[in-house]
């Protein structure tokens, strides 16, 4: 993956996440306060960089998520709007992504869960960020469960 990243255009409270975890490897920003967006306590969250599929930049979000066994789990919610979010549809055209949990860097590819599976990690994905199930409420599309496979 490129070393720059494109980050520009982020909202200042993710920019400001993204710049804590980046600066202490996640010692600073691996735990989010989920309550600022209407979930319970404190949520793990990991950095997913991906390729632009227009640009060709990288682009690093942190996001909530689980695990799988040895797979990471991120939902692409957008808050529930009618649209998959940018990394998502980067993803669909570039699935090889690069991650950061805490201080821990790996290449991984990324999936998107169908059918029984996905059933089952929304739902765990859920237990750890309830507002999940209004973001889901609010769109007609079924909002993505994302599996990221270290390769």
């Amino acid at each position: 993956m490129a070393e720059a990243r494109e980050t520009s255009k982020l909202p200042p409270w993710i920019q400001n996440h993204l710049d804590r975890y980046l600066a202490t490897n996640g010692e600073d920003g691996y735990l989010w306060d989920a309550t600022v967006g209407g979930g319970k306590g404190m949520v793990p969250t990991l950095l997913l960089t991906t390729i632009g599929r227009k640009s060709g930049r990288s682009l690093t979000l942190p996001l909530i998520f689980g695990h799988s066994g040895r797979d990471y789990v991120v939902v692409a919610s957008k808050g529930g709007a009618p649209n998959h979010p940018a990394w998502y549809l980067n993803l669909q055209a570039h699935p090889e992504v690069h991650v950061q949990v805490k201080a821990e860097k790996f290449d991984a590819r990324a999936r998107t869960a169908q059918g029984a599976e996905r059933a089952k990690l929304w739902k765990q994905l859920v237990e750890i960020y309830g507002p999940y199930e209004q973001y889901q409420k609010k769109t007609e599309r079924q909002i993505p469960v994302v599996v990221l496979e270290p390769v």
